[in-house]
């Protein structure tokens, strides 16, 4: 089994590394063109236009899909928009991990500006402005004070075409899905309101360079979470066809 693992990682950093080759060769007019069409069909999704709350993550100054058109599309539409926050977290049994992903709101396009940037030239909220934001979950990693999101918009560096995602191997997302949707649990059976909290739509987004080609899949593990629509930027746009589909 551990040698399986073994491969498996293995396997996910050699794609890394091809994927993350192939995008140091774009220009940014060239990534500019691909996320204007995706953010276009972003817009003119459903989900996306009843969308009272929206998770997007924020993206790096080049390398993937831009979303500040998103954000500020969401932002004047309305939407409550909530944007990653990493920090340390120890969790009831005491298991820490060197770092987690929680969701937290930002209140404007000029909030939004505001953000400073991290090494990565990521805009990141400023720890000492926690405290004044809306968290998606609460620091014991199982309530949330905000209301289901509706929509998470996320990244990856290589996607497939049955929406399978390869992250930058940090697990973030998949372990903020894992503890969202651990809280929807709790709250659907204490609720007793089966069939009305909805699971937020997750949506990936992906320039066409990071798309495998047909019939090759991205390596993946029970822990890996599949999206239920990914948007490409060469128009091309796949979803699940039925709830009992995974």
């Amino acid at each position: 089994m551990s040698n399986d693992m073994s491969l498996l990682r293995a396997s996910k950093t050699k794609l890394r590394k091809t994927i993350l080759g192939s995008l140091k060769q774009l220009s940014q007019e060239q990534i500019q063109l691909q996320s204007h069409r995706i953010q276009e069909r972003l817009f003119s999704l459903p989900e996306y236009q009843f969308a009272e709350k929206i998770s997007v993550y924020l993206s790096m100054p080049s390398g993937e899909v831009s979303t500040r058109c998103i954000v500020e599309d969401a932002l004047r539409k309305g939407k409550q928009v909530f944007v990653p926050y990493i920090y340390r977290e120890t969790f009831d049994d005491d298991t820490t991990f060197p770092a987690v992903m929680d969701m937290v709101s930002i209140s404007s396009v000029a909030d939004y500006n505001s953000l400073p940037r991290d090494t990565w030239g990521i805009p990141t909220p400023d720890p000492a402005s926690i405290s004044t934001r809306t968290r998606s979950l609460s620091e014991d990693s199982r309530s949330t004070n905000s209301g289901s999101l509706d929509m998470i918009v996320i990244p990856g560096v290589a996607f497939d075409q049955d929406r399978r995602r390869l992250g930058h191997g940090k697990g973030f997302y998949d372990l903020f899905l894992h503890r969202y949707h651990e809280y929807f649990r709790l709250q659907t059976s204490a609720q007793g309101m089966i069939g009305n909290l909805q699971a937020p739509f997750l949506v990936g987004l992906a320039l066409k360079e990071q798309l495998l080609p047909d019939g090759q899949a991205v390596p993946t593990t029970s822990t890996d979470w599949k999206l239920d629509a990914l948007i490409v930027g060469d128009g091309s746009y796949h979803r699940k066809t039925s709830q009992n589909e995974s």
